[in-house]
């Protein structure tokens, strides 16, 4: 159920992406204490993006589950930023996350909600 939505505005190679999203799987499984079956996550091609008036390398990144606790987004942000600069080598200040909890009657799942 938590869904992760990666978008940048670099160029990223299929080999790179792969191995990225399987990163991020596993940490975001990790970090919400779900497993790792239940996560899915996507890499947008490269989108135009400006950020602070400059269209240097820059990410949005969209954190949705079910349950999701605010008490535990510092700490998201910080595991995800982390990543994306260690693997996109984007600076922690030009990544941008939007964190949302999903009401269960708001998440479908074969052919049902949660």
């Amino acid at each position: 159920m938590p869904y992760l939505k990666i978008q940048t505005n670099l160029t990223v190679n299929p080999d790179q992406a792969q191995a990225l999203i399987s990163k991020v799987s596993k940490l975001v499984a990790s970090e919400l204490g779900k497993p790792e079956n239940d996560v899915m996550v996507a890499l947008s091609p490269p989108v135009p993006m400006v950020f602070a008036g400059t269209d240097a390398p820059t990410a949005y990144l969209e954190l949705k589950s079910i349950g999701l606790p605010s008490s535990n987004t510092g700490e998201l942000s910080q595991a995800l930023c982390t990543l994306i600069e260690n693997d996109l080598a984007i600076s922690k200040d030009r990544v941008y996350i939007e964190f949302a909890d999903a009401p269960r009657a708001m998440w479908g799942w074969n052919g049902s909600t949660f």
